[in-house]
């Protein structure tokens, strides 16, 4: 299975189950929706296992992807929500991502332990590596000007 066909399965199926479909509605970096940015990870992360002579749980690495950043409210609501946000919403995704889906151990560390090094503890399982490298390669592009990146990333990224 091509990776854009996991990726586009695998949503279709977060956003029957639960609250997937609202990250469009929440901002993360710059003009880039959470959900486009949960998308770019999952694209980069996938490119990255694919690219790694090591076997993955590319299911688990995909929903991961997709949900390390299920916090559901907008970062910018208020100074105290935002100055701790980098800090506090791996543990907020996860307790969402529980509550709506069944997530396995790798999923729970992909979210919970992608924010290392800010947070101290490091991932466990090669997959939530993956994730937490590929999550600060797709926040770096995202907060970049559009002078050095010639286009920002789109909103839809081609999935619905």
């Amino acid at each position: 299975m091509r990776n854009a066909q996991k990726i586009q399965m695998t949503i279709q199926s977060l956003v029957h189950e639960g609250r997937f479909a609202s990250e469009k509605t929440f901002l993360h970096h710059r003009e880039t929706t959470v959900y486009a940015h949960s998308v770019h990870v999952a694209e980069v992360s996938l490119a990255m296992a694919s690219a790694l002579p090591i076997s993955f749980d590319t299911d688990s690495l995909v929903r991961g992807a997709l949900l390390h950043d299920y916090f559901l409210y907008h970062r910018n609501e208020s100074v105290k929500t935002y100055v701790l946000h980098g800090y506090r919403h791996p543990v907020i995704a996860a307790k969402n991502a529980k509550a709506d889906y069944n997530i396995n151990d790798v999923e729970e560390n992909i979210i919970r332990r992608h924010m290392f090094p800010l947070t101290p503890i490091p991932p466990k399982y090669r997959e939530a590596w993956v994730v937490c490298i590929a999550d600060k390669c797709c926040a770096t592009v995202e907060f970049l000007p559009v002078r050095f990146t010639g286009s920002h990333l789109s909103n839809n990224c081609g999935y619905s």
